[in-house]
């Protein structure tokens, strides 16, 4: 693994104008792969999130050419069939389209958080024969009525659970900004995990491989380890990219800014710190799957590909964040090679 540099500590003096990202890609050194169906799906799933997210423009040019979720799903889930694929991509659109509503777009009060996670949960239970007049609930309907089709009752399970943990955090992290409150490095870490998404789309591993774990593979301590592994590093990692975005939001839901205000770290220190962070989890997934228990041949084979999946998860937000315009903008390809982020101003409150 790559070194990155010591910490320091913040001069009052002087504002960063820039920082240097971690060598991602020499440390993570997993095969970066894509979907033979990420074209076709990419289309399809661009026009269902139009349509049933009744995006115009500018959203329409954002959420389909700008953030790309046919790509990111197709980095993710790279031997996925066309049909699972595209609900993989319909969700993360629909996951996109949630997370800019909590962030970015406006501030929902806590009570509406909870209103689309009551909604949301219950198209979930039922995508049947709930009814809602919500866009976020209809959507749900609609993706997961497919993801029924096939998924295995102890997946479709996780799947449900997790997200409800997804909303019940997200409804925190409202509440957090209403107050302004900033969470201690250890509180931050715990809601992140849940607020990250990366459970659920751990349950759309095993959605798109066909198999449906039993309860002991899935509640062992090692696999427990492997998926909190994974985890961290995409959170930890997404925290670093994401960072110039957020800050010109004026987000402090962020690792980085949780760091330099708790911790009294600069910039570039804060960074290198979650840089570390993301190496140790590198290593913990290595650790782990190097201690795989056996639960016997075939359910092995099933254990096999849903290690593989969190691999995958491991190394496809990475090729998708410089793939997409989300974090750098038209300049992605330069800031990968060179690895400077340029600080872009705060908007005003």
């Amino acid at each position: 693994m790559a070194s990155t540099a010591t910490c320091t500590v913040t001069s009052p003096d002087s504002e960063p104008t820039e920082f240097i990202l971690p060598d991602f890609f020499s440390d993570c050194r997993y095969p970066m792969r894509l979907n033979p169906h990420c074209d076709q799906v990419s289309r399809a799933s661009a026009q269902w999130l139009c349509s049933e997210g009744h995006l115009v423009e500018p959203d329409v040019t954002k959420y389909t050419t700008i953030l790309r979720p046919g790509y990111f799903a197709s980095s993710c889930y790279p031997d996925a069939d066309a049909f699972h694929l595209k609900v993989c991509a319909d969700f993360l659109g629909w996951s996109f389209k949630m997370d800019d509503w909590l962030e970015i777009e406006r501030s929902p009060d806590v009570n509406d958080a909870w209103g689309v996670r009551d909604c949301c949960v219950s198209a979930y239970r039922d995508p049947v024969n709930f009814q809602t007049e919500r866009y976020s609930g209809k959507m749900c309907k609609s993706y997961f009525g497919r993801f029924k089709e096939t998924g295995g009752p102890g997946c479709t399970e996780r799947f449900i659970h997790t997200m409800d943990l997804w909303f019940i955090s997200a409804a925190k992290e409202v509440e957090n900004r209403v107050k302004g409150h900033i969470d201690d490095v250890e509180s931050y870490i715990e809601l992140r995990r849940d607020l990250s998404g990366c459970k659920a789309c751990f349950a759309l591993i095993e959605f798109v491989c066909h198999i449906d774990l039993p309860d002991e593979v899935v509640s062992h301590p090692v696999i427990m380890a492997l998926e909190e592994a994974t985890n961290d590093f995409v959170s930890w990692s997404n925290d670093i990219l994401s960072y110039n975005m957020e800050q010109s939001h004026h987000s402090t839901h962020n690792l980085v800014a949780v760091l330099m205000v708790k911790q009294g770290l600069d910039l570039q220190g804060a960074v290198d710190y979650c840089a570390q962070l993301c190496n140790i989890s590198l290593q913990r997934f290595e650790e782990n799957r190097a201690v795989l228990p056996s639960w016997g041949e075939e359910v092995d084979k099933d254990v096999a590909k849903y290690v593989e999946g969190l691999q995958n998860w491991i190394v496809g937000p990475l090729q998708w964040s410089f793939e997409s315009a989300r974090y750098f903008g038209k300049d992605a390809h330069i800031v990968k090679q060179n690895r400077i982020v340029k600080l872009v101003p705060k908007r005003p409150l």
